[in-house]
Parts: structure tokens; sequence; C-alpha cells
């Protein structure tokens, strides 16, 4: 089942208190700082993550344990936690032939049953105790073609746009692997992960869609509004 049907109610509190079942968290994966390095380039990174077993705390700024090391440009509270579908793993691992585990991808969460590309910026799941909330999508950069060793990742990457969910912590708590992913809000409009995805890189000319949701991450909002702004009317 996608993690965006049906449409419930309307505006910022569309599908509130209508709890569904979307699928399962497969595994918490979390890492710590290490050196990777590939033809010539070498950088020390927080994108080799593990499952975690058992119980996983997780608060404001992510899974307790978790590194991140660019802090410029990775982590934070609009950050905090980095979900990608299992479904869209194994689809990679076939592309690529080779083996792809949960955290692969530098992923928090590896989610089974969840459409990620098609959930809906601002739509909020729950997922144990702790309560997220969808504001931001991967941008892929070299220090993940680095650690992938695809020579052509980044373009590879950005054209599937299947680029996983930036979450927010909303409500801090504990989850673990077979815990079902819960949407308790939805929202009524179609911005979703892979839309916002395709606004931000390939297809600007979407950016003034983003407007519809203030829950988009903040910079994004403001590229979207300069954008709309540059536009002839």
């Amino acid at each position: 089942m996608s993690a965006t049907t049906p449409h419930c109610g309307r505006g910022a509190s569309a599908g509130r208190g209508s709890l569904r079942r979307v699928g399962h968290l497969l595994s918490a994966n979390a890492g710590s700082a290490r050196e990777i390095e590939w033809r010539g380039r070498r950088e020390r990174s927080g994108i080799d993550k593990r499952p975690v077993p058992g119980d996983v705390a997780v608060g404001r700024l992510g899974l307790t344990g978790d590194v991140q090391v660019d802090t410029a440009h990775h982590g934070g509270p609009e950050q905090a936690v980095y979900a990608y579908a299992a479904e869209d793993l194994a689809l990679w691992a076939e592309r690529l032939e080779r083996e792809l585990l949960p955290g692969s991808f530098g992923e928090n969460l590896t989610l089974s049953g969840v459409d990620v590309t098609e959930a809906r910026i601002g739509e909020r799941w729950r997922i144990g105790s702790v309560l997220l909330e969808i504001g931001d999508v991967r941008i892929p950069c070299l220090t993940f073609q680095t650690w992938l060793q695809e020579p052509t990742w980044v373009r590879r990457f950005t054209q599937e746009a299947r680029p996983g969910a930036y979450l927010r912590v909303l409500e801090g708590g504990q989850l673990r692997a077979g815990d079902p992913v819960e949407v308790v809000e939805t929202r009524d409009h179609d911005v979703t992960v892979g839309l916002m995805f395709r606004a931000v890189t390939t297809e600007r000319a979407l950016l003034p869609r983003l407007l519809v949701e203030p829950r988009v991450r903040h910079e994004a909002l403001a590229t979207a509004r300069e954008y709309a702004a540059s536009v002839p009317s």
C-alpha cells in the first residue's frame, strides 16, 4: 500500500486522527565516523550505517549513537532521520548487480512496504513511540558516490528520482525493527517526495508547487519563492 493513499481531509490537519499502517521498519541503522577512499578521494564520513538491534532511542537530532561528520550539509533538526524503502534498495541491488544491505545508502530507517517516493511532504508517521514528519529529500553528493564506488552514481541516482526522505523528529522516543509505520497525518496536495526531488534537481519549473506546503524544508521554500518571483506572470 502506498504511504500516500487515499486522500484524507483538507488543509494542514488533513488526515489527522485517521491512523493507517502502511508497512514496517525493517531496520534501524546508525554509524560512526570512518575514513572512506576511492579513486584518490579520501574523506571522513558517517555514511556507513549498520543495523542496531533492540530498542533504539531517537531524539530531536536523530538516532542515539549515530554520527554526522559533514554537519554543514547533513544532520540537524531538519534532516534528523533519513528513511529509504527496502524495495528501492532491492531495485538498486539488481541494477548494480551487488548486495545492498539495510543501511547501505546511509539511511537510518530501512522501511518495508512503504512507498517513500510517493509519500507527501508534510506527512507525519508514527514508528514505535517516535513521531516523524517528512520535510526534505536526499540530494546525492560525491561522498555517496565515493562510498558506493560507482563512477556515475550521482547522475544515476538523480535520474532515477527515488531519493528517500529526511524526517524531522516531532516527538522523541524509541523504535525497533519490526515496528509498524503508521501514517497519523497526511496532506491534501500532490507534493510528494519524488516531486520535490525533481523540483530541486532536474525540473526546476516544478519549484512553485512546493509553496503549497509550509512544512517543506526552509531552504527549499526560499528557493521556490525566489524562482516563482522570477517567472513572468
